[in-house]
């Protein structure tokens, strides 16, 4: 059997959610430029890809064999099963896969800087406290007082590295962590948040709420981390998440960019090198 640097599970529906930087009205467009810089992104590491199509068309199985090839590739086609559940066969796909220890939730709607992405399997390599990586420098760090505190920082593998206390739902972790976490994260399926997810993982905030609650979605965010992750909070390990600054990737939506990367330089770098 073949092994692999990296396990990715990628999942795109054919809507558009909210107002995206880019091809804000042609969702085949958009998912082809975050395909095409994923696969740019991922430099030279042997990728093993379960694609999860949720009610697309033909075309997007033609999309995602043009930039990650068949014999390496495994479609799955569901009929708008939604966001929380292909979130939930992301989980279990990479769960039983056999071809590698590293496992990467990717979602459709992200643009990623070229080459960046083997840095973040080098820095989980290489630190024992590396648990959970996302790519994404997420504004909300700088501008919520939820996320204060979050001070570690560190330098390795050309970035510097933040700890973090929640993140959205692209990153990377080792498959063996994963199955000592998985039934916090099929929660999400049961209405909970991705921060809330998090932060029960990371315990970020959630003893001194006090401090850092601040607005209703925040207090619905540290709700949440306590009524599905309550057990985890008070007897489970600590789990570290890191960032990269600057960021290796952004979410698309046009509000939340990341900061510090000129984006539109970025697109027209990966929509060049396949001209």
């Amino acid at each position: 059997m073949m092994q692999y640097d990296l396990a990715i599970a990628y999942r795109v529906y054919p809507g558009i959610s909210k107002s995206p930087a880019f091809y804000s009205t042609d969702k085949l467009a958009l998912a082809e430029l975050g395909l095409r810089s994923l696969r740019l992104a991922l430099g030279d590491l042997r990728t093993r890809l379960y694609a999860i199509l949720d009610g697309c068309p033909p075309e997007y199985e033609a999309l995602v064999l043009r930039y990650f090839p068949a014999e390496h590739t495994e479609i799955v086609h569901r009929q708008r099963a939604g966001n929380a559940a292909t979130f939930i066969e992301q989980l279990d796909y990479l769960l039983e896969q056999p071809h590698a220890e590293f496992v990467y939730f990717a979602e459709d709607d992200y643009l990623y800087r070229p080459g960046t992405l083997p840095r973040l399997l080098t820095f989980a390599e290489q630190h024992r406290d590396a648990h959970f990586l996302a790519p994404y420098d997420y504004p909300d760090y700088y501008q919520m007082p939820l996320h204060r505190g979050c001070l570690q920082m560190r330098y390795a593998a050309g970035y510097h590295w933040r700890s973090a206390g929640t993140a959205c739902l692209t990153f990377l972790t080792r498959r063996s962590i994963l199955q000592r976490t998985h039934t916090l994260w099929r929660t999400y399926a049961k209405g909970n948040f991705d921060a809330s997810m998090w932060m029960a993982l990371t315990k970020h905030a959630v003893f001194h709420p006090l401090r850092t609650v601040r607005s209703s979605i925040e207090a619905a965010i540290m709700a949440k981390a306590w009524l599905y992750g309550w057990r985890r909070i008070l007897f489970g390990k600590r789990w570290m998440l890191w960032v990269p600054i600057p960021s290796m990737a952004t979410h698309l939506e046009r509000t939340t960019l990341a900061p510090g990367v000129d984006w539109e330089a970025v697109r027209q770098q990966v929509e060049a090198a396949y001209d």
